[in-house]
Parts: structure tokens; sequence; C-alpha cells
């Protein structure tokens, strides 16, 4: 793209300016520290020219929006057209509670929905099950049956929202009762919008609400990639989650690179079934964490873009332009929340929310400043979605596409995370695949070190956290906490009883009976858990059928 005569020509120049204009700089003034790196701990220059790109080819490397490779972008305007989905994480307490915030956040500027569900129910357990006791509703909304989903999306028509459900080993069993909603409610499935994430490889690395073992929860994932494709062919059938994986403690090469690998393996996985790539590819989506570093985050994205687009067309042979596109939802970064101080973390969620919206996410939600201490209070949470507005209405960073594109530095990143993360999935194709590669442990080992040296950083005060270990204060910040009805675990429990009363246990048995018949065979499950969930049977009683099928997956001790 660079002219190799004035390349030459910059070259001298810039060894000139090292001479007479840096040296007598850095005699008066050193640099702050001997090294500067990102977040993730990848060298920073201290200056980039057309040298450090001088291999970029325009139309290779970058091209224009919504064409191949489509490293500006996925849509030719981009946030011009249309602005990413503001899209709240919610869920807590009763189906009540979570329906009554849900209508709140719409209210006031609120896109789409996202949804989180308790860990019970994450797990397959229902709301009464002994070990479920004082987890009911505390990190998110408890689903136990489809009556708890009528009355979470009691007045909220599913023709005219788009929802977003972060559920995984129990998501045939939720996505079934929301798409059994959607017929109550007469909405035809092919006119449901939205995304369940559906990644369950991602739960044994980083997260660890697995109940199956993994070949039998691919079948599941697969099932659903499936049975959209027939039915519901607006929904986005996985969502491919590297948010978790960072969350754990990865950098943001081994984020990009065990997202885009798992993505290979569920793709593999459905085309093993004998799906055509161009058929399902273009439901799969995808979700990244965006950290503080807001160079290293907008160059991930732009790698992440390019790199999905070349291994769908070239290893998998897509056609279709859709197929290639990396669509994605952006979570800012939890864990670089603190409790102390806790207003810092609206400045640390507006930078990394800037971040998504420079790299061109499609989807955002932005993390509550009192998240370290308790599920979100209305007020952080009208704060966060004001944040995504403000960015959206005031900043002026969407009034071009690509903004940062074309920044030496910003190229440069996006090439040396492109190679690196590159270099990581080779490893793991070597070792057989994303599936082979987690029960080897190899994930689980290369996450753990990166959690483990950023910790030492911190301590040492190598990387600086203010309010956490520099710049520190004794005052107390007066935040009023979010606090889970005590009374609301008894109000869930005593509705499921009710439900297991009024239900006709006959019709339960049969579907489950069904349900179990087709688990020990090869036939897609989703017909069976939308008859089990229509007659009102349990998110437990459909996951312990299938435990009694499948068996329970055992965590391996990772050295």
């Amino acid at each position: 793209m660079f002219d190799k005569q004035k390349l030459t020509s910059i070259v001298k120049e810039k060894e000139r300016w090292a001479r007479e204009t840096l040296e007598k700089t850095l005699a008066r003034f050193p640099e702050r520290q001997p090294e500067f790196t990102t977040v993730s701990g990848m060298p920073i220059q201290r200056l980039y020219t057309p040298m450090d790109v001088e291999d970029l080819d325009y139309a290779r490397d970058l091209g224009f929006p919504g064409e191949f490779p489509f490293t500006r972008g996925v849509y030719a305007t981009v946030h011009r057209g249309r602005l990413w989905t503001m899209r709240q994480y919610a869920g807590f307490g009763t189906a009540e509670e979570s329906n009554q915030r849900y209508k709140y956040l719409l209210e006031q500027g609120q896109t789409g929905l996202s949804v989180a569900f308790d860990l019970p129910t994450q797990i397959g357990y229902d709301s009464d099950h002994s070990i479920a006791s004082g987890e009911v509703g505390r990190v998110g909304v408890p689903i136990s049956s489809l009556r708890d989903m009528e009355i979470l999306f009691d007045g909220i028509p599913l023709d005219k929202v788009s929802t977003s459900m972060t559920i995984n080993s129990t998501a045939p069993q939720v996505l079934a009762m929301y798409f059994a909603l959607a017929e109550k409610q007469g909405v035809p499935l092919n006119k449901v919008d939205g995304t369940v994430q559906n990644d369950i490889l991602k739960e044994y690395v980083a997260r660890g609400t697995y109940i199956y073992p993994p070949e039998a929860s691919m079948r599941l994932a697969v099932d659903i990639i499936e049975y959209c494709h027939k039915n519901a062919p607006r929904f986005n059938t996985i969502s491919v989650s590297g948010y978790h994986i960072r969350e754990a403690g990865a950098t943001a090469v081994q984020e990009l690179a065990f997202t885009l690998a798992n993505g290979i393996a569920y793709v593999e996985a459905a085309m093993e079934r004998g799906l055509p790539i161009d058929d399902f590819a273009p439901r799969v989506s995808f979700f990244f964490a965006c950290h503080n570093d807001l160079f290293e985050e907008v160059a991930k994205f732009r790698a992440a873009r390019r790199m999905w687009a070349k291994i769908v067309r070239e290893r998998f042979g897509a056609r279709d332009p859709r197929s290639m596109l990396l669509r994605y939802h952006v979570q800012t970064a939890g864990c670089t929340l603190t409790a102390q101080q806790p207003y810092n973390n609206i400045v640390r969620v507006t930078i990394q929310a800037l971040a998504a919206v420079l790299g061109g996410a499609q989807s955002l939600h932005t993390n509550s400043f009192d998240e370290a201490l308790a599920l979100p209070s209305e007020t952080a949470v009208i704060t966060a979605l004001r944040t995504q507005q403000i960015i959206a209405h005031e900043s002026g960073v969407t009034n071009t596409v690509d903004p940062l594109g074309g920044s030496f530095f910003v190229e440069s990143l996006t090439n040396e995370i492109e190679e690196e993360a590159m270099e990581y999935i080779q490893k793991i194709d070597a070792m057989g695949g994303a599936m082979a590669a987690i029960q080897r442990g190899f994930y689980q080992k290369q996450i753990a070190d990166s959690a483990y040296k950023y910790q030492k950083e911190v301590e040492s005060k190598e990387k600086t956290v203010v309010g956490v270990n520099e710049f520190i204060t004794e005052a107390k910040v007066p935040t009023k906490l979010l606090k889970v009805d005590p009374e609301a675990e008894e109000k869930q429990v005593e509705r499921l009883r009710r439900v297991r009363a009024e239900r006709d246990g006959k019709k339960v048995k049969e579907a489950l009976k069904k349900l179990r018949r087709a688990a020990e065979g090869r036939e897609n499950l989703m017909p069976f858990m939308l008859e089990a969930v229509k007659a009102y049977a349990t998110t437990g009683e459909i996951s312990d059928t299938l435990r009694e099928v499948f068996g329970e997956y055992k965590a391996m001790t990772i050295v």
C-alpha cells in the first residue's frame, strides 16, 4: 500500500528524529516506565509509522465495510445507518419483578431485552430442589416452568422485541418455553427475533454451569441450530461466548482464539449433522468482553471480523457473504469493576463502551457501577443505559465508519492480535479441535496462568488499579444497593407447587417418556422439549430425564 521509496525516506527521517528530537526530550523528561504494554501484556512501541504496516494490502486486509474480509464492519454504514441494540442484562427475584424491570428499561429507551437466569435454572434444578435453597432469584430470574416465562414476558409482545437469553446447559428447555409462549401470543416462530447463548463448550472452561458430558451437550446445541434453521429462521441459534473466558482471566488474544476455536467446533458439529454451511452460519453470533485498554479492544474486534470471515470462507467453503459476518454482542468487563470507590466504575464502563462502539459492535450491555457490591440498583442501571445513549447521540463517534481504521497503531495491533490468535487456533487444531483441547485442560491452564500473572502485576503495583492499589481513600461512598426480597424464593416455590397441582400429570409423564426415548435414539430433541413444556413439565424434570440418559459431567482437576 506504500511506495517503497517513500518508506525508505520515512526510515531515514525517523532515525534523524530520534537523534535530534527524541534524545533531547528523553534527557529532560524520561519516560514513566521502561516498557509499555496493553492490558494483556502485548508490547507497545513508542511511535508507529507506515513501516509498521508496510505489508498491509488495503483490498486484502481491510477492504470496505460490508464486504469481505469485513475488517471495517459487517454492514456498509455500521452505526450511521442503525445504532447498536442497547440490551441491558437483567433478571432477579421473581418473574414479576424482572418483568417490571424490563418494562422500565424499555420505557427508558432500551432497544432489546437480555435475560439473566438464576443458578438453579442454569444447571437444571427447580426452585424447590434442596440444592437450589438460598440461590433462587439471586443472580437472575428463576424459570421453573412455562408459567414463569408467561409472567416474565407479560405485556411484552414477542414479535415486537428482540430477546437475548444467557443460558447454556438448559438452553433447549428455556428456548422451548420461549417458543411455546410465542405460540400462545399468536406469534409465528418465523417472526421471533432473538438470541440464545447455547455455548456449552465455554462452560467446561470458564463458568461451570454444565450438566451433561461434552458429547451429549454438543448434541443438544446442534439440535437447537437445526430446529431453529427449519422453524425460527430469524433467531440466532448460538452466541459463541468469549466474555466468560475473558472474565476468567484470559488475555484479549486468548479470548479471541478460544472463542473462534469453539465457533469452529460448533460449525463442524452442525455440518456433521448434514447442515450445509450457508444454511446455518448466518445465524451464528458471538459475544465478547470489552476491557479498559481502548485500542487493544478495538483491534481485537477488527481482527475477529477478519479472522471469522476467512475461516468460514476458506476452511468451510461458505459462499453466502452473510455466513462470513461476525455479528457480536459486547458486555463491558465485570471483572474490572471495583467495590472500592464504586463511582469510578462509571468511567471504566464509559471507556469500555466507547471501545465497543468504535470497534463496530451490533449490540451492547453496559455494566452498572454497583455490580461489584450487589445486583444493579435502578439508579445504576439507568446510568449504564444513559452512558450508551450519550455515546450514541452526543459523542460524534458514530458519524463515520471505522473511525480508527488506517491508524498505524491500530492496524499494526489488529495484525498482531490476528497472528497470535491464529497461532493458538493452530495449536488447538493439532490437539484435535476445541473439545479435545478443553478435555486436556489446555484452555483452562492457559487462562489460569494469565489470571495469575495479571493478579501478581496488580499486587506488585506494576499495573495500577485506581482506588485499589493506588489513589486509595478511606472515605465511604454512599450507595443504595438493591436487595432481593427474602420472600421471593417462597413465592417462587409456592407458584411451582401450584403449577404441579393444576397441570395434567398424565400428560407430563407421557411427554417426558417420549423425550427419554428420543434421547436414547438420535432424533432432534427440540420438538419433544416443546411438547413437554407445553404440558408444564418443569426445567428440573426435563433435565433429570436427560440426566438419566446422558449422565452428568465431573470436572477435571487442572494442575
